[in-house]
Parts: C-alpha cells; structure tokens; sequence
C-alpha cells in the first residue's frame, strides 16, 4: 500500500485557504457571523488573485500593508478596522496550519480608530419611544397590533434583531411576565451567543397586556417552516431579517403619534409606504431601537450588570457601542451618582473615640 502524499499547506491557494478558514470558523461562530468573516476576507482573496499572489505560502507583510493602504483609501477607517482584524485571525489561522511564517499575524497593521469613528450614536430617543407606546397604550384601535407589540418587545427588552426574530410563542409566559430567549440553531433561529444567549427578561405588566392582546386578537394564526410559531408573525410564518427592518422603520415613524417633525403631511408622504419608510429621518432600524432602549436603562437608574445580563452583551461593548447619553442625560446620571454617594456620608465617623 502506497502512503497518501500529503500536501503542504503552503502550496494552498488563497482562496482555499479561505474556505478553509470558514470551515474551522462555523464550529464556533453564527452563520450571520461567518458570512461577515466571507465578505471581507472575499475582498482580501480577490486583491491576491489580482497581484499574482496563487500559493498563500509566499504571502509576505509587504503584501499585507499595501492591501491596507489600498483599502484605507477606499472605505471608513472602522470598516478598514473591521475588515484587518479579521485578515490578522485569518492569518494567525495559517501559522496554526504552518502555511505562513509565524509571526504573520502580528504584522498585520490595524488602524487606531477613534472611539467617535467606530461606533454610531444613531438611536431611538427615549421620548420618540415612550410617546409611540404610550400612544398605542390608550388607541384601541392600535393597541396589541403588530407594530405596537413589536415596539413594546424591542424597547423593553433591548433585543438583538435575531432575538426577536427567534422568539416562539411558547416563549411568552403572561404569568410571569417574561420572555425566555432560545438558541435554536437546528430548526432556524441562532441566537449571536449561542447558548451563552439563551435567558429570561422581565417585561411590564402592560407590555404582557398588549403581547396578550396581540395573540388573542391580531397575529396570523401560522407556523413556520420547522413547525414552530414565531411569537411576531407575518402572513407568511417567520419574518425575514428584512422583514423585521421593515417593521422597525414602520413602528418608529414619529407621525404615529403626532405632528411629522420634518413638515410633511402624513396622508401625501411616501415615507409612510412599506417600501419606503427607511427614509425617513426620524425611523429607526432595530439596532438603533436597541441601542436607544440601553441607554434608556442605564439613564433609568439599572445597573450596567444589571442591563448586560438582560441585552446580552458585555459592559465592556455596552460602554464602546450602546451608551449614548446626550450631555444632559449624562449629567442626571452624575447627580444620581453623587446623591448616592451622599447617603454613605452618613456612616462616616471623623471624629477620634
């Protein structure tokens, strides 16, 4: 019997690397997250193909820079942080195969972005938000509606859209008033953690009362593909990612609860259109509502393990990412935190026994 040859893992071409690469990625990462890792290092296999550069083996930090200059003129400086910080996981990846010389990945140059550059304050306002639900909360008209109980859901729970998008009607318990988020990779719904996603989150009473509405009065009586009953419904079963974009924009559009802030008369304007509604200035996509709903917590006195647990995220990416406090917002914490601390004045002694 002939020994196998095996083949050197530097005579790989890039593109087999790649593929490589996102194979060993899907044990330990969402699908939504490897189509990320696809799209930029998709960009970097095309750039090597370009220059010649067939067996990733002779890939060299010269090539890597000048693949950075070339993207740093092209794109946002977060987009550049973005797309070489995977290039460098995607790089440490080979020195493990021993495709590369070892010490590829640290010379992988990753621009120092600017904490005001990295992240958007895009939110939803917290009195755009509470005007929308309080509005529906006293319109029978509207009250339990998809568009009011998306709205209740989004804000009072800070859910990623995957989030919402996954949850059951099995999910819901009115008695408890709660929301049990699962992963459930098999039958559809990942959640971006995984099982470290999975949790249970308080919601208001009333938020229970319109969800209970909701079910008794306006959701399509539908399963999804797998059998399930996603809790928000389309006609159709399960709603797309897209789909759920387009419920966000619709239920924030402010003129649902009053006056249209850029002058537009409501009946004759095309930002009230399915089709349309990301257009307006003032409606929101669900990471802004998210966004806006973590601020709002923080501002509301929770605390920031407190909101961490409930959002699913670290303190750590709730303070670079989900923070956004306006300036006034800011000093209203600072004077909550300085009344807090007068009251531990009071269990100070200064003076000798």
């Amino acid at each position: 019997m002939t020994e196998r040859r095996r083949r050197d893992p530097s005579d790989l071409t890039p593109r087999e690397a790649k593929e490589r690469y996102l194979r060993r990625r899907r044990t330990d990462s969402t699908e939504k997250s490897v189509q990320g890792f696809h799209s930029r290092l998709k960009l970097f296999v095309e750039w090597c193909e370009g220059v010649g550069i067939t067996r990733i083996g002779d890939l060299q930090p010269y090539d890597i820079n000048e693949y950075y200059d070339i993207r740093s003129g092209d794109v946002a400086p977060s987009t550049v942080e973005g797309e070489m910080y995977t290039l460098k996981k995607f790089c440490e990846f080979l020195e493990q195969l021993g495709a590369v010389d070892d010490d590829l990945a640290e010379k992988v140059p990753i621009p120092d972005v600017p904490e005001e550059a990295r992240s958007s304050d895009t939110k939803l306002d917290s009195d755009q938000a509470l005007a929308l639900i309080n509005f529906h909360r006293n319109n029978p008209a509207t009250f339990g509606t998809r568009a009011h109980v998306f709205l209740e859901l989004a804000w009072y729970t800070g859910a990623r859209q995957g989030g919402l998008r996954a949850l059951d009607v099995r999910d819901f318990d009115r008695d408890q008033h709660c929301l049990e988020f699962r992963h459930r990779p098999s039958t559809g719904t990942p959640l971006k953690n995984k099982l470290h996603g999975e949790r249970a989150v308080g919601i208001p009473s009333e938020t229970t009362r319109a969800v209970s509405q909701y079910l008794n009065k306006h959701r399509y009586e539908v399963h999804d593909d797998h059998g399930r009953q996603p809790l928000l419904a389309s006609r159709n079963g399960r709603p797309t990612d897209n789909t759920v974009r387009v419920w966000s924009y619709l239920a924030t559009l402010p003129c649902t609860a009053g006056s249209c802030p850029h002058g537009k008369e409501p009946p004759s304007c095309d930002w009230t259109e399915r089709d349309q509604a990301s257009k307006c200035p003032s409606s929101r996509a669900p990471h802004h509502v998210r966004t806006g709903s973590i601020t709002w917590q923080l501002n509301s006195g929770i605390p920031i393990e407190v909101v961490s647990q409930r959002v699913n995220a670290g303190v750590d990416v709730i303070e670079e990412y989900y923070d956004k406090p306006s300036t006034e917002e800011l000093w209203r914490r600072r004077r909550q935190q300085m009344e807090q601390r007068r009251n531990h004045l009071d269990n100070l002694d200064l003076t000798d026994d």
